[in-house]
């Protein structure tokens, strides 16, 4: 990843005296910081916040590749990947402007919760269509992946299924032939009293 171009949304992040730790760079907890400012930049562009719905994170995760100091700016680059029935799986990119280079990546899956009951809520479509127009304005076709995605998963549906069906037929086959054995293994011996 070479670049912040393939990312709808870049947040600037200055990097605060505060956010550093004993060690003397910035402490790993900031980065989730940081994301999370970004996300938050991320979900108020697609309007997403105070729609009766919440988005909760459901797993997060940061690779820290080089340590950050004090003073620097992130940019940080945020884009969805792949959009969910309930919610959606992220990528993150920070970019440190004073050390030109990539300082850290990570990735977090948002579920959608209801905001008045906190149980999961399907993504609205409206919503669903916001993300793959804001991607889209970066050549992110979501859509276009999500379809091939679906048929691949179809397609690999369709195969297990098959599999399972011609394995169950199988068996059963077995089965009955196995049955028919012990059955006239066991009629002999009935009509035989000791």
């Amino acid at each position: 990843m070479s670049s912040l171009k393939e990312f709808a949304v870049v947040y600037s992040q200055n990097v605060a005296w505060g956010d550093m730790d004993a060690v003397g760079h910035v402490n790993n907890v900031m980065y989730y910081r940081y994301i999370e400012s970004a996300r938050v930049e991320y979900l108020t562009k697609i309007d997403a916040i105070g729609q009766g719905l919440s988005a909760v994170i459901a797993s997060s995760s940061c690779r820290f590749l080089r340590p950050v100091f004090f003073p620097d700016v992130l940019e940080i680059g945020v884009q969805v990947i792949e959009v969910r029935n309930s919610g959606f799986r992220m990528n993150y990119v920070l970019y440190s402007t004073k050390q030109k280079q990539i300082v850290a990546t990570g990735d977090a899956i948002a579920v959608m919760v209801n905001a008045s009951t906190l149980g999961k809520a399907a993504l609205p479509a409206e919503l669903r269509q916001r993300i793959y127009a804001l991607e889209q304005t970066v050549g992110n076709d979501l859509l276009g992946s999500e379809s091939e995605e679906r048929i691949g998963l179809t397609s690999g549906l369709t195969n297990a299924a098959r599999s399972l069906r011609d394995n169950l037929r199988e068996n059963i086959k077995e089965g009955r032939e196995t049955l028919k054995e012990n059955i006239e293994s066991i009629v002999p011996r009935l009509g035989k009293r000791d």
